[in-house]
């Protein structure tokens, strides 16, 4: 694995990263908050055949933060990945996407389609996440304009943000005590340590420009361009997904004109390392028998040399 540093087109300094020994690219776009770790099982099964790229978004982590705030914008997080493809000469990529990713992935997919050779879409929405999220099975009207309140709020006073953090620590405690009781049975350890990671990462420095992100992934939409995406997609989801709600993804299939769905009973936000040992394989088909790897005839592309 090698770590690389370059400059976004307006100047945000992005760190990303590449391993694996194959020709064939997979792009991860990570979750609001997640980072390598949340990949652990896929880059187990496929960094023998594939590279493997993928970064710290822009306002978080290791990469740098805009001059402008506004500038932390999901088709920013697009143009991003796009530049590190650009960087490492890549022409075309399978882009897998978890939560937040799955917006970059298909704002990337709606904006430049003859670079993607296919979508792997886990646990995410075409759009307004806060419009839906915390309401897993039907819509509770004023639960959305809570949330944007309470993130604006926690935005504007940020001393006051330790009650953000307690919310975040308290849900850390549900999920490794409760759901993945029930969605990962022999797994509880090794969620437990990921979890732990996930929440530290998320509620460190970063975590104020987590609570603009949040905002912006419930400003961004791509719901009235999914039917132009034509390439190959998978899509994944769980039953007890509070943040994504399956609903989202059972649109994306309906609507996306090359999109099949997996939806999994027993599975919340955290379907790849909850039930690894049912979606790698299909994965691993997927990326076999209906990713195109070779653009079809008439695509045009912008990478040169």
């Amino acid at each position: 694995m090698r770590t690389e540093r370059i400059r976004g087109r307006d100047g945000t300094e992005l760190q990303y990263w590449v391993l694996g020994e194959g020709r064939k690219t997979l792009l991860l776009a990570n979750g609001l908050g997640g980072r390598l770790f949340a990949w652990d099982p896929l880059l187990e099964r496929f960094w023998r055949d594939y590279q493997i790229i993928t970064w710290d978004y822009r306002g978080l982590f290791e990469s740098g933060s805009p001059a402008s705030h506004r500038k932390l914008s999901v088709p920013h997080h697009a143009d991003d990945a796009l530049t590190i493809l650009d960087a490492e000469g890549i022409d075309r990529a399978v882009l897998m996407g978890w939560s937040m990713g799955v917006q970059v992935s298909l704002e990337l997919a709606a904006c430049e389609p003859h670079r993607i050779a296919g979508l792997v879409l886990m646990n995410g929405t075409h759009g307004h996440t806060l419009a839906s999220g915390f309401q897993p099975f039907f819509r509770v009207p004023g639960v959305a304009s809570f949330v944007r309140a309470g993130l604006a709020h926690a935005r504007r006073y940020p001393g006051e943000s330790t009650t953000m953090r307690s919310l975040g620590r308290l849900a850390q405690f549900l999920m490794n005590n409760f759901v993945f009781q029930f969605t990962a049975p022999g797994r509880q350890d090794e969620m437990r340590r990921t979890m732990t990671k996930y929440f530290d990462h998320v509620l460190g420095e970063s975590f104020e420009n987590y609570l603009r992100l949040f905002l912006e992934i419930d400003a961004h939409s791509v719901f009235h361009v999914l039917q132009d995406i034509k390439a190959p997609t998978y899509i994944i989801s769980g039953l007890f997904d509070i943040l994504t709600p399956p609903r989202h993804s059972f649109e994306l299939a309906w609507v996306m004109p090359h999109a099949e769905h997996q939806f999994l009973w027993r599975s919340s936000h955290f379907s790849l390392l909850e039930r690894p040992d049912l979606l790698l394989p299909k994965i691993a088909r997927f990326l076999d028998e209906r990713a195109q790897w070779v653009a079809p005839s008439g695509a045009s592309s912008s990478v040169t040399g």
